[in-house]
């Protein structure tokens, strides 16, 4: 069976259909399906596996041990890790496209509950890690479709962050590397910052200290000195400040619009309004 010609036809099936391919070829679908996961055709990686994936979440198609097997394997150093610290190479396809899948397993697993405990917490441990080391951020990429992946990275915090069994103690690690999201040399021009702000978001909704989060945003802050005083005034700097602020910006206004961490938006507002003025 050809795995785009496999999937076009699962597109068209009704869930009877689809429920009884799975009891006959859910196996050998869910293997192709990874091995292709970072394809460079955007209408197979995109279009047809990545949205066949959602579909058998949402469908309650897949077994706990398919579950499991998924998880397992998405999150592996063969596909959320793969090759990461890689600039403009295709490998950025597997490992942000494995981040969503990941992030689509965490949602549905959020209610059924049947991922291992253990699992789980070695996976939180290192929530971080993909945001801090991911160094390709492009968005789109020609004739190959959308890269995205610091915005898939951010999907997969902000998700983690909202799964039941997700401990708070691992927080600063994900807040570690959105500090360091916007000092990748680069400045994100595709609404990335609107999906990194899920990620404070989340944490809100989780009832994570604003204390907390403010000492995060001074930390970013302060970044600025420790720059200048090490480096100087360079490109690094310049894309830093810029990034930065974008990303503070977003998020003050996204807290005011909401109603939200009043204190937490007053400390945003004096760092953005300090570092502006310098900017002049």
């Amino acid at each position: 069976m050809n795995i785009k010609e496999t999937l076009q036809s699962f597109s068209t099936m009704t869930l009877s259909e689809r429920q009884a391919f799975m009891l006959q070829h859910s196996d050998w679908l869910l293997q192709e399906m990874l091995a292709h996961i970072g394809s460079v055709d955007a209408e197979l990686r995109d279009h047809l596996i990545y949205r066949t994936f959602i579909e058998l979440l949402s469908d309650n198609l897949l077994t706990p041990q398919q579950l499991h097997y998924l998880f397992e394997t998405a999150i592996s150093e063969d596909f959320l890790y793969l090759h990461i610290g890689e600039k403009a190479t295709d490998s950025v396809f597997t490992r942000s496209f494995s981040a969503l899948l990941v992030a689509g397993l965490l949602a549905k697993d959020a209610e059924l509950l049947v991922l291992n405990d253990d699992d789980l917490h070695i996976f939180f441990k290192k929530i971080g890690r993909y945001l801090l080391l991911e160094q390709d951020i492009r968005g789109y990429v020609q004739n190959k479709g959308w890269a995205h992946s610091i915005a898939h990275g951010a999907d997969l915090a902000a998700t983690t962050i909202k799964h039941p069994k997700f401990d708070l103690q691992y927080a600063p690690s994900i807040l570690h590397a959105l500090k360091l999201v916007t000092w990748k040399d680069n400045v994100y021009i595709n609404d990335e910052e609107e999906r990194l702000i899920n990620i404070v978001d989340a944490l809100l909704q989780q009832n994570y200290s604003e204390e907390a989060l403010i000492e995060f945003v001074e930390q970013a802050f302060d970044r600025f000195e420790m720059h200048l005083m090490t480096q100087g005034y360079n490109n690094s700097f310049f894309s830093g400040r810029t990034c930065t602020l974008n990303f503070m910006k977003t998020l003050y206004f996204s807290l005011k619009m909401n109603n939200k961490a009043h204190q937490l938006q007053n400390t945003i507002y004096g760092q953005v309004s300090k570092w502006l003025k310098l900017g002049d």
